[in-house]
């Protein structure tokens, strides 16, 4: 029971510290009168920007989203284009299958274990 109590109290001396530490440091942050612009505030970004540097930028962003969407619309053609030929060969594998089963229900070939199909005569 002792041991529990020494440990609540060391825990409860730690966090308050901790409490303390970021009180203390929440309150010169506050009071700080010599701050820094945030990287991505107005006046941050007009200090050290023009603004035909920013169109510059812009249109050199736009360009990169026209690329990517043009990049895009050939990936979508070539997916369409691979499903349908997957659809293709499914059902041209699925004609084969049906095609051998008939072949081996009528006895003209028989297919064992090993996949090897062999030409029975009759």
């Amino acid at each position: 029971m002792r041991k529990q109590i020494v440990a609540l109290l060391a825990a409860m001396l730690i966090t308050g510290l901790i409490a303390m530490s970021m009180v203390v440091i929440g309150a010169n942050a506050m009071t700080n009168q010599k701050g820094t612009a945030a990287s991505n505030s107005p006046a941050a970004a007009g200090s050290t920007t023009t603004s035909s540097d920013q169109a510059q930028q812009i249109a050199l962003l736009q360009a990169r989203v026209a690329q990517y969407q043009a990049r895009e619309q050939q990936y979508q053609a070539a997916l369409s284009s691979d499903n349908t030929q997957l659809t293709q060969a499914a059902s041209e594998m699925q004609m084969i299958q049906q095609l051998l089963a008939y072949l081996q229900s009528n006895g003209l070939i028989s297919i064992d274990s090993q996949g090897q199909i062999t030409v029975t005569r009759r």
